[in-house]
């Protein structure tokens, strides 16, 4: 019997919505030899209105206790520190954790609306891969204001920091196998903006040498302006893409719009030893508590959160798992009886998770 531990962190506004039911596929799916149990822990904007406290010592003890961590949404736009930032205790915890790599799958399933004219047989279906720790992020806090003239963040690119990421981007293209769907070739796609600054420069220099160990991946070079245009006139091109912290936090959401919108956009943060899944949109206040949020990217970055675990400990119960889910949340999607209003259906957040289980 395989047992993991999941904390289960819900947040602010949807947040604890859609994990419920990303936790109730989970526990759908349980079975075979597979079991999850849960433990519920608080961070977020709320939660500093009422404590001065967004991440507290007693979960981060649960985030390193665990096997993994599903995380719901968090920060609210009225509750901010003194500076006018927003409280993220998300971001916080990938600094704490670690999580160095961000991922970021865009995929288009079958049976929703994408705003691209695809060709006939185009397909979307690729892997962002976000270093999370360094590039302008590593400013988190640390950036400098002198009076009302001026504003300094600096931008950290190191050669451990972007080795890493690089390493584990093209064990994501092995791992996937399928390669892009226009060709079927595994292909690592580098998105910088090396032509001008020497940050990027380094990063794409790090990259070319580590690909070297990658003999059996091809390799690709892309500018990040040119690679906004490129992933809208043919996603189809892109396999595994990897790039800085900032630029991936711009590039993933654009990938998100062209496959159906954040309420379809899993992510996992992922380290050495620990990992968290989230769903990429925010909290949106404005429709928490009406029923009516799109819980598939949750219901997704818990498939991603087995997937995870079934390679970090060798475990084809978890691993069959998450394909599980993926398939029926495709299935799920093809009727539009399980859409939710941000794709233009009107199934509540519990119906689109009931059709997922169901599909199960």
């Amino acid at each position: 019997m395989s047992h993991y531990k999941i904390a289960q962190i819900g947040g602010d506004g949807i947040g604890p919505e859609v994990l419920d039911e990303a936790v109730r596929v989970l526990e759908a799916v349980q079975g075979d030899g597979l079991h999850f149990s849960f433990e519920a822990a608080e961070v977020g904007a709320a939660l500093y209105r009422r404590t001065g406290e967004d991440l507290p010592r007693e979960t981060v003890d649960l985030c390193r206790a665990v096997d993994a961590i599903l995380f719901g949404a968090a920060g609210l736009p009225d509750i901010r520190h003194a500076d006018g930032t927003e409280l993220t205790p998300q971001i916080t915890l990938r600094m704490v954790l670690d999580l160095y790599a961000g991922m970021r799958p865009v995929k288009l399933y079958p049976g929703v609306p994408s705003p691209l004219r695809l060709p006939a047989g185009g397909r979307i279906d690729y892997v962002i891969l976000r270093e999370n720790t360094e590039g302008l992020f590593a400013s988190l806090g640390g950036g400098s204001k002198v009076g009302e003239e001026l504003a300094v963040d600096t931008l950290v690119i190191t050669r451990k920091g972007t080795e890493r990421v690089v390493r584990r981007a093209f064990e994501t293209a092995r791992v996937r196998g399928h390669g892009a769907p226009a060709d079927g070739v595994t292909r690592v796609t580098c998105v910088d903006k090396a032509n001008v600054f020497r940050s990027y420069a380094f990063f794409r220099q790090v990259f070319q040498e580590t690909a070297a160990d990658y003999p059996d991946v091809r390799t690709d070079f892309a500018y990040v302006d040119a690679m906004s245009m490129y992933v809208v006139q043919a996603p189809w091109r892109y396999d595994v893409i990897v790039l800085e912290n900032m630029f991936g936090d711009i590039l993933s959401d654009l990938g998100a719009a062209t496959v159906g919108g954040l309420g379809l956009a899993p992510s996992g943060d992922v380290g050495d030893r620990y990992a968290l899944f989230q769903p990429c949109h925010g909290s949106a206040p404005d429709i928490a508590g009406k029923g009516v949020a799109n819980p598939i990217a949750a219901v997704l970055s818990a498939a991603l959160l087995c997937r995870w675990l079934g390679l970090q400990h060798r475990d084809p119960a978890v691993t069959a798992a998450a394909d599980r889910i993926d398939r029926a949340v495709a299935r799920a999607l093809t009727d539009p009886r399980a859409h939710t209003r941000d794709i233009g259906g009107s199934a509540s957040t519990r119906e689109c998770a009931d059709a997922v289980i169901a599909a199960l």
